[in-house]
């Protein structure tokens, strides 16, 4: 009876279970398209790519796993995983598309992707995207690997929201956007959407292939141009044109416009070939509505119209250089994929580099030339011989082009690039010429030929050249013995230098070869800049990724200099730390690794008029706080940087901070509070207490106090530009400003949502004076500076702002400057 009773249980609970379990299939099924109805979620929220809605689109992407959607505005945005057929490619991105959509059927006709989080690395099925607790937007593939995340962690997030005009964005119980996606643009731009510089386009590979290409649209100083992504990058087009129904720009922002403002959905592209699109939707497709630079841009000035090295006629064919056995196509049946040289040109036999004359031939960058970039340009002046020769001497040139506008005058401007990209035939009539280099083997020989050729050589003639070879022989042998003799007795000295370094040197770290930097580095002919223990120079991995590398010069400091700096970066890890890959330790040579930052340090941004936006400055300043805070509470040992200035915080391509330069660096153990140094660091940012060389982590708090004012107020601490003499020293300025209650007046001018942000921007200003106290112990640590940005702690009310206990830098401060024996500020403004 009771095995009865037992069994009837059994067959209950598992048909309840079955029934409830239909039950949740159906709630999935329903929560799905439920969340259509959303364009807002809460923390925490969590979302796995299951695809559940078709597409019609041309496209092999045809299913979508629909997060959020606006669909009160017209048209609507979307906001999910965009998948093809069998989901084994996905991107997580925003959405366009009209109204008429059958969403009834589950079915979306022809949608645009118009930003993308992850077009570089596709997901597949089962992928996560999770708003965490801690404010951290994350996106993971199906296997657990961080793809992407909006890197707010620790910001006050309290949900996600995609606006009617297609933002998705997240913000903070004030309803204040902490990110957004229109910060961090993709290949489109909508109507009402701006473009500020610091902030580009970057053109899909192709049309089936959405990872970013070399194709972008910038704002540069005072005009908005589009380029290809080359060493340097070669401009297409540079304009300072500001009317167009479909964008305005006014010198510093380029901003999407709707024409007609009836329309309906429409927005702009920066497409695969380089064009400029305006595209509108009209029933039943996308039609496009205009191309911008149609009227500016021949279809032969754009980089990639016929590719590398092939010519692009008359006819709008493309053609590689008539000279044999040097060029061929990439594909006979596709010419516009561009050509490839036979024979790959090497730096190790300069003496075989010649150059090939294309005559009546154009190359589209020179037109724009006159714009910032690395490249070699000499206008009206420089005579044909000497272009040419300026090109074979220097190894990196891969084209010259030169140009002729004075008629009989033999001299014309001449453009030196690293990279050939798609010429062109003259058509105008001017004297324009394009000079390529080649590898030359065949020219190798001819000059054996002629060195060893010739008429048979006369007895005295072997005589002599006999004695010499046999006297040349003894010398060499001497030499030989000498050289072997000195590296034997050297080597024990050597190898006791080799072994100082390796105890410290992380097993994580890659060992470079000098002869191998050598080859990344183009022999170390692209400098970045200089500082006081050496220079910057830009390399590309075999793998294509770019980095820098920082050759130390000099004898006394360096060898602590190295072994610092590795040490310290080589063992610690965190977002806002620039990342150490490895380095050289080979004679005497000692040579760094690093990332490579394209937008260089910060000096460059926060010192002349830019479009740093308030929510960017928000951002750097927040990133400098948690970098430092984790090298002070975070690590094994506490790591006093002793050298925070803009010059030596770093910004990649999305403006994000990474704080390098760890050669003065000191560390110290947990328990010990102070340390006793000489005197360390760039002036200017030097606490007081530096006279006394008794220093704690609250040096640094002051030097980020230096950097946070500066970045306020878009001007250096030390500007001998001014013209009141009061105004030199930003905190004498400082001090007066708060005297007077005014000190918005010290905030930069240049931006106009600084002055809209004005709470906010009080608030910073307080955090800068309480990490400038006099007394160091009224300062903050940096862990309370990262509270206080996010608004979790309340800032110091009875401030000190009288800074006349502050070391100056300046002429009646010669002393002081004397006394210091590190490096003076690093000259390093280009990326790095």
């Amino acid at each position: 009876m009771i095995a009865e009773q037992r069994l009837h249980i059994t067959v209950l609970l598992t048909y309840f279970l079955f029934c409830s379990s239909q039950l949740a299939i159906s709630q999935i099924s329903w929560n799905v398209n439920a969340s259509l109805l959303n364009s807002t979620a809460g923390l925490s929220t969590f979302w796995t790519n299951r695809p559940t809605l078709l597409v019609n689109s041309t496209t092999d992407f045809s299913r979508l796993a629909p997060i959020l959607l606006q669909r009160n505005a017209s048209p609507r945005f979307l906001c999910g995983f965009y998948c093809n057929y069998n989901a084994t490619k996905c991107i997580f991105g925003v959405l366009l598309f009209q109204n008429r959509s059958d969403m009834q059927n589950d079915v979306i006709n022809f949608p645009q992707l118009v930003w993308s989080a992850n077009r570089n690395h596709p997901v597949k099925t089962n992928a996560t995207l999770q708003l965490r607790q801690d404010g951290n937007l994350i996106l993971a593939d199906s296997d657990g690997t961080l793809v992407w995340s909006t890197s707010t962690t620790g910001k006050s997030i309290s949900g996600l929201n995609l606006t009617e005009r297609g933002n998705l964005a997240l913000f903070d119980k004030r309803k204040r956007v902490i990110w957004q996606s229109f910060d961090h643009p993709t290949d489109s731009l909508f109507p009402g959407q701006s473009l500020v510089r610091g902030q580009k386009l970057i053109a899909s590979v192709s049309a089936s292939n959405w990872s970013e290409g070399l194709l972008s649209l910038t704002v540069l100083n005072g005009s908005w141009a589009t380029y290809i992504d080359s060493d340097p990058p070669q401009f297409y087009y540079t304009s300072t044109y500001s009317y167009s129904p479909y964008f305005s720009f006014d010198g510093q922002t380029f901003a999407a416009l709707q024409y007609p403002t009836t329309s309906k959905a429409q927005f702009m592209k920066l497409g695969p070939d380089g064009h400029l699109r305006v595209y509108q939707w009209d029933e039943p497709d996308w039609k496009e509505a205009s191309d911008i630079l149609m009227s500016d841009v021949r279809n032969y000035g754009y980089p990639m119209v016929c590719g590398r090295y092939s010519i692009c006629t008359n006819n709008g064919q493309c053609t590689c250089p008539p000279e044999e056995n040097l060029f061929r196509p990439f594909s006979e049946r596709k010419p516009d994929l561009g050509c490839t040289e036979l024979t790959s040109i090497s730096c190790d036999s300069p003496q075989y580099h010649g150059l090939v004359e294309l005559k009546n031939t154009a190359y589209f960058a020179f037109q724009f030339s006159h714009e910032p970039s690395s490249s070699i340009f000499w206008p009206e002046g420089k005579k044909l011989e000497d272009c040419k020769m300026a090109c074979l001497s220097n190894c990196s040139c891969k084209v010259a082009a030169f140009q002729n506008d004075l008629g009989t005058d033999p001299r014309g401007s001449c453009l030196l690039l690293n990279e050939v990209f798609s010429l062109a035939d003259n058509e105008d009539g001017m004297d324009k010429r394009v000079f390529l280099k080649v590898q030359n083997s065949s020219k190798a020989q001819n000059q054996s030929a002629t060195i060893f050729g010739g008429r048979k050589s006369r007895p005295y003639k072997v005589i002599i050249g006999s004695s010499l070879s046999a006297l040349f022989g003894i010398i060499l042998s001497i030499t030989t013995c000498f050289v072997i003799f000195k590296k034997r007795t050297h080597k024990s000295h050597k190898a006791g230098d080799f072994l100082d370094l390796e105890p410290i040197l992380p097993g994580m770290l890659t060992r470079f070869c000098y002869n191998e930097l050598k080859i990344i580095t183009k022999d170390f002919s692209t400098k970045l800049g200089e500082g006081g223990f050496g220079s910057v120079y830009e390399g590309t991995l075999s793998n294509g990724t770019k980095i820098v590398v920082k050759h130390l010069d000099g004898v006394g400091q360096v060898k602590d200099t190295f072994l610092t700096e590795v040490n310290t970066v080589g063992g610690i890890h965190h977002v806002n730390l620039v990342k150490l890959i490895g380095f050289c330790a080979e004679k005497s040579y000692r040579l760094l690794i690093y990332e490579y930052m394209v937008n260089g340090s910060l000096d460059r941004w926060i010192y002349h008029e830019n479009g740093l936006t308030w929510l960017t400055r928000q951002g750097i300043i927040s990133d400098i706080a948690k970098g430092l805070a984790y090298l002070h509470e975070d690590c094994s040992q506490k790591i006093i940087h002793l050298d925070i200035n803009p010059q030596n915080i770093l910004l990649d391509q999305h403006l994000n901070v990474k704080i390098s330069d760890f050669g003065l660096s000191k560390l110290i153990e947990k328990d010990k509070s102070k340390v006793v140094t000489r005197m360390r660091g760039t002036p200017g940012y030097l606490a007081p207490e530096w006279l006394s060389s008794i220093i704690t982590e609250k040096v640094d708090v002051y030097a980020f106090g230096i950097v946070l004012l500066e970045i306020l107020c878009g001007r250096k601490n030390l500007d001998w530009s001014q013209a009141d003499e009061e105004d030199v020293h930003l905190l004498r300025v400082f001090r007066r400003k708060a005297e007077e209650e005014q000190l918005m007046d010290m905030v930069d001018k240049n931006n106009e949502g600084m002055q809209l942000h004005k709470e906010e921007v009080m608030e910073m200003m307080s955090i800068a004076a309480w990490c400038l106290q006099g007394d160091y112990t009224k300062r903050p640590s940096m862990t309370w500076v990262v509270k206080a940005l996010e608004g979790l702690v309340s800032i110091e009310s009875n401030l000190d702002y009288n800074f006349t206990n502050v070391p100056l830098v300046g002429a009646d401060n010669q002393q002081m400057e004397a006394t210091i024996s590190t490096k003076l500020a690093s000259v390093l403004s280009g990326p790095r």
